[in-house]
């Protein structure tokens, strides 16, 4: 009997700020495993090139998005469009899901009327929990320790 093995997808750069200037700018948590391996699914499904990826953590987020906090990255994913617009948590993903051909399926969901605050709620549960769903060894250093207090 022949057997397979599964292997993580391969991790690839993300397309930066300064090789997209022009894109909608994703800023993420770049010490969360988790966190990483989504965007990593978004820069491989982002065949057109429409997002830039930052992580909160980078001081070049700081120094362009001055009004938003570090407490407020780490609670959830920003999307700044072309426009200057904020999408943040499952406004961002909401947005996303209009832009990006491998989320269309999920568009007509995500768009009920009335049905943000519920996305909001799911995308809350899930981004608190991310170091403890990713593993709390696989975080770099002691990134995951505010999450576990």
């Amino acid at each position: 009997m022949k057997t397979t093995t599964h292997t993580a997808p391969k991790s690839i750069a993300l397309p930066s700020l300064s090789n997209r200037p022009g894109a909608d700018v994703v800023i993420f948590d770049g010490e969360c495993i988790f966190c990483r391996g989504q965007v990593q699914r978004l820069a491989r499904w982002d065949r057109a090139g429409r997002l830039a990826f930052i992580s909160l953590h980078d001081p070049v987020v700081a120094q362009r998005y001055p009004d938003l906090t570090h407490d407020q990255m780490m609670e959830q994913m920003y999307l700044i469009d072309r426009a200057g617009n904020l999408h943040c948590g499952a406004a961002a993903f909401r947005y996303l899901s209009r832009k990006m051909p491998r989320l269309w399926l999920l568009a007509p969901l995500m768009h009920i009327p009335f049905s943000l605050p519920l996305w909001q709620w799911c995308y809350r549960q899930v981004a608190s929990r991310r170091y403890r769903i990713a593993g709390k060894q696989a975080c770099d250093g002691d990134a995951c320790d505010v999450h576990f207090k």
